[in-house]
């Protein structure tokens, strides 16, 4: 299976339903689960689908209709920045039943101040909200960055700001495994700065044919967080080898920064 494209996307969705997966956004996860409270009506499988719109909000949009078309939902966490704010593509997958956040960059903004980054973050979280409803953040990773988004939280607290959850800091990553395409893989940590978390799970996936294969095979746990970028994905060929050969360019700069951490 040629990997990275919306029938590969689909594809996943498809195992994971038949594996009996509730597929879901962030937020209907915590509303059902009452936040890991006792006597909640828990799902006994559920994959929470985030999507971190970096950029080619398009590909979003075409994301949040294939899962609309299956009869489930998903989060998308949008940036402010020109390469993914569209207040257009926003409602219409907010129309369509799916959690809109906001994916934050500020401490970046702010050149590592955390004052200036949360009168920022306070602005930026008012624009999206303008567009649609937010509950929940989550961190930009900003790998060619020197600040780490989630440092303003030392100081603030997203609470204070109608916020109920960010999953870096409110998913017991033992509990749930982390499955993220950051670097154009699965998981790939050498390539991956930010996006990573502590976790006793551990499988050989590298590729999305691997993780239908572990599903059908009933390996992985109950329990599951994907990370998707749609840029990545995407069923035109010229496309798909630029975001391929970009990527990998990439790759390789994010690597030499792990390696000098």
């Amino acid at each position: 299976m040629k990997d990275f494209t919306l029938k590969a996307y689909t594809d996943l969705l498809q195992a994971l339903i038949s594996c009996g997966y509730n597929c879901t956004s962030y937020l209907n996860y915590l509303e059902k689960n009452l936040q890991g409270k006792p006597g909640g009506n828990q799902d006994s499988r559920v994959a929470i689908l985030r999507h971190d719109v970096d950029k080619l909000p398009l590909n979003s949009q075409a994301f949040a209709k294939i899962q609309n078309a299956l009869e489930i939902t998903g989060t998308y966490y949008f940036r402010v920045v020109k390469e993914s704010f569209d207040a257009g593509i926003i409602k219409e997958i907010a129309a369509l039943g799916h959690e809109i956040g906001y994916h934050y960059e500020d401490m970046d903004f702010a050149n590592g101040d955390k004052d200036k980054a949360i009168k920022l973050f306070e602005e930026h979280l008012s624009k999206i909200r303008n567009v649609a409803e937010v509950k929940t953040i989550c961190m930009h990773g900003s790998p060619l960055s020197k600040w780490d988004n989630k440092d303003v939280w030392k100081k603030y607290d997203y609470h204070n700001y109608g916020i109920i959850a960010e999953p870096y800091f409110d998913i017991n990553f033992n509990e749930f495994y982390y499955l993220t395409d950051t670097g154009r893989s699965w998981n790939a940590s050498g390539v991956s700065v930010r996006d990573k978390v502590n976790s006793k799970f551990s499988f050989p996936v590298k590729t999305t044919s691997d993780i239908i294969d572990h599903l059908k095979k009933n390996k992985l746990p109950d329990k599951i967080m994907f990370n998707f970028h749609p840029q990545r994905w995407t069923n035109d060929y010229l496309s798909w080898i630029k975001e391929l050969f970009l990527q990998n360019s990439k790759n390789i700069v994010k690597s030499i920064i792990i390696k000098r951490s």
